[in-house]
């Protein structure tokens, strides 16, 4: 990207760098800890991100202990569980598909907003996108405290449903890796779709 595209943008170069251009997904990681600090910290900038009605589905499973990371890797696809062995920390994004209940303390001025959510199929729907909308913005958190993330689709959500969840309306959608990358972190990048690939204008 020529540095007249990149002046376009309010956020300066080297951000842009940070979380786009020359973030990666990591699949090797470091022991530096993370620390519950920095977990509160990405939290804290990320919750601010937009989603539908602002609503806030996401919730988070923080996976540091070895009894934790042994309930958990079971439920992994097999190529998933060495990387997630050496993360110091990992944690199950999921959405909470009773996420309505929340609503009256989100939206003071509309005590009765859950009323629109009574349908289950629907209000299933809208947790699972807004959670997903919120991963990414999880993601970028992330990376902007200076960690990498490795995110894995690669496991059994029912599982770690069952394992984790089962005594609260959670499902889970996106396991991530957290931490300092290690060696031969990175696989080799993927080309990605241009603008005039992607874009169409009506």
């Amino acid at each position: 990207m020529t540095s007249s595209v990149q002046d376009v943008l309010l956020v300066p170069a080297d951000v842009q760098d940070l979380l786009f251009r020359e973030a990666r997904t990591a699949n090797t990681f470091s022991p530096e800890p993370v620390s519950d600090a920095q977990l509160r910290a990405i939290y804290d900038l990320v919750k601010w991100a937009p989603t539908s009605m602002n609503t806030q589905p996401l919730r988070a499973l923080v996976v540091r202990t070895q009894e934790g990371r042994r309930r958990l890797l079971p439920h992994l696809a097999e190529g998933n569980r060495a990387k997630t062995e050496s993360a110091p920390v990992t944690v199950v994004l999921a959405a909470d598909l009773d996420f309505h209940e929340n609503l009256p303390t989100v939206f003071p001025h509309a005590p009765n907003a859950k009323d629109n959510f009574t349908d289950e199929a629907a209000r299933e729907k809208v947790a699972t996108l807004n959670a997903s909308l919120q991963i990414g913005y999880f993601i970028l958190g992330v990376r902007a405290a200076g960690l990498a993330a490795g995110p894995m689709t690669g496991f059994d959500a029912a599982g770690v449903d069952r394992e984790f969840f089962a005594d609260r309306p959670w499902k889970s959608l996106v396991v991530v890796n957290i931490g300092k990358p290690g060696e031969n972190a990175w696989r080799e990048r993927l080309p990605r779709l241009g603008y005039d690939e992607v874009v169409s204008t009506a």
